[in-house]
């Protein structure tokens, strides 16, 4: 199939993937009066007599705004929030068709992080959670830490936590067949965009000491004078040998290498050059850092891509309708580390063990149990 061809003519004839559809029939005056006026006024009343029936008795505990202003888009870039509409349509549709949520694109027109955050906490009341969606690094942090602080629902910025929570899970059951303990591994991230930074975090909050994270300029270490202060952060928790290089030179000897960088990076000799039996997530898209079939030659254990035409792919999509769904659920304020961790375990227990194999580290996307794992991962969280 010619997706692309076949992707325009679909949206063209659909003009869009998602629509406000009614819970309840409008035939009678009765329905009218239940529905609307002068019924409603009553249920307005309760809540403005107690706000926390808003969760009772309207859409909000069920509904998340994926807000973006479009500078982060796929591998498209910065295309604007009315380029990114599609996206955001696509992942209504995916929070609703994997998670039951109810999701709404709410676009920003504007790259200013006071007008993004003021925008977000000004349509808050009306939402339970709020996905940020492909916005750039490294305004993407300093959003979603103000939101964080700001908001008493949850903010989950899903290119940072959605991807390292897919990660974890992918290790975590990498690590049976490797027979290792992923806190022994050596990592190296090449990336520290909000993706890779976010993957370094939560590996470390898992145990990892020995982790590597590389830029365009190679390994990220407290010695470079051309850091952001998100870096500079990083560096500081991070590559404790002080290693440098760029990454050809820093991937020898290492156990596992994590790509969320840019295609066709990295040769066979380089994954040859790591420790016996590496685990290779190439998640660049659309090429990955390596070619899968090259890393299996060159000696590696598994391999992970963000495609769906390979093995394992690593794919948000199993982490965040199930995130919010517990979230959701059981109310919280924020999503924490720990119920993030809960989320990868999640994830990863869906496979039994019998069931996990070097082409089978992490559940399809469309294995109904993942759903069901990751809420009540999230929720046991929320109640330890």
């Amino acid at each position: 199939m010619d997706y692309s061809k076949e992707s325009i003519l679909l949206h063209e004839k659909l003009k869009g993937k998602i629509e406000v559809k009614s819970k309840i029939p409008v035939n009678t005056i009765e329905d009218l009066s239940l529905a609307y006026t002068p019924g409603v006024a009553a249920v307005c009343t309760a809540i403005a007599e107690d706000e926390s029936k808003l969760y009772d008795l309207t859409m909000k505990s069920n509904t998340v705004a994926v807000v973006t202003d479009g500078s982060a888009v796929l591998g498209l870039g910065n295309i604007g929030p009315r380029a990114a509409l599609p996206v955001m349509e696509g992942k209504a549709l995916l929070f609703k068709e994997f998670g039951g949520v109810d999701a709404f694109p709410l676009l920003i027109d504007s790259n200013e992080v006071e007008v993004i955050v003021r925008t977000v906490e000004m349509i808050a009341p009306g939402f339970g959670g709020i996905n940020l969606e492909d916005i750039s690094a490294p305004r993407c942090f300093e959003i979603e830490r103000r939101l964080k602080k700001s908001l008493d629902i949850p903010v989950f910025h899903d290119d940072q936590h959605g991807t390292a929570v897919v990660v974890l899970a992918g290790l975590i059951n990498g690590m049976k067949l490797k027979g290792s303990a992923l806190e022994e591994m050596k990592v190296v991230i090449n990336g520290a965009g909000s993706a890779g930074i976010a993957i370094a975090n939560l590996l470390m909050r898992v145990g990892v000491k020995d982790l590597v994270v590389c830029d365009r300029k190679g390994a990220i270490h407290e010695g470079r004078e051309d850091l952001n202060p998100y870096k500079r952060e990083l560096a500081a928790v991070t590559n404790l040998q002080r290693e440098k290089g760029d990454i050809h030179a820093v991937l020898k000897g290492k156990d596992i290498f994590i790509g969320v960088s840019q295609g066709n990076l990295l040769a066979g000799e380089d994954i040859a050059g790591m420790n016996p039996d590496p685990i290779i997530f190439a998640m660049a898209n659309p090429l990955p850092e390596i070619d899968p079939d090259r890393a299996k030659a060159a000696g590696a254990l598994v391999v992970g891509t963000g495609r769906s035409d390979y093995p394992n792919q690593v794919n948000n999509v199993l982490a965040f309708p199930g995130i919010f769904r517990g979230a959701l659920d059981a109310r919280v304020r924020d999503i924490t580390e720990a119920m993030k961790i809960a989320a990868a375990e999640g994830i990863a227990h869906t496979l039994e063990d019998a069931e996990i194999t070097p082409e089978y580290i992490l559940p399809k996307a469309f294995d109904q149990r993942v759903l069901k794992n990751v809420a009540e991962a999230v929720k046991q969280a929320c109640k330890e």
